[in-house]
């Protein structure tokens, strides 16, 4: 489940959207996650191998709030084009949470901790 928190800023008078990870996520779990489900063939947390490196794909979707939904149905689905010419296979046998929190973690930045 995505939670949504909503924090507005009294000096300024603005309100800030921002979309956090699922709760009942870890770095670890996600890694260990990531790793039974072939990511890391193609993905490393700092440095590009076939696919960017999940910190690549962490600093281009900052700030897009509906990013967290669009790479869900990426890793589900597959995709091509975004990256450069490879396309990333679908995983559809991958589990909906397992999906989540991975894309989650990846755009937390891909922490170790």
């Amino acid at each position: 489940m995505t939670v949504i928190a909503i924090a507005i800023t009294v000096a300024t008078g603005h309100a800030a959207l921002a979309v956090d990870a699922p709760a009942a996520f870890s770095p670890a779990d996600a890694m260990n996650i990531a790793g039974k489900n072939a990511c890391m063939g193609c993905h490393a947390v700092d440095r590009k191998i076939v696919g960017p490196s999940f910190q690549q794909i962490a600093a281009k979707y900052k700030g897009d709030a509906q990013a967290q939904a669009r790479l869900e149905t990426k890793v589900r689905d597959g995709g091509s084009g975004v990256w450069g010419v490879l396309p990333m296979p679908s995983h559809r046998t991958m589990d909906g949470a397992d999906i989540k929190a991975v894309v989650g973690w990846i755009l937390a930045g891909a922490p170790s901790k």
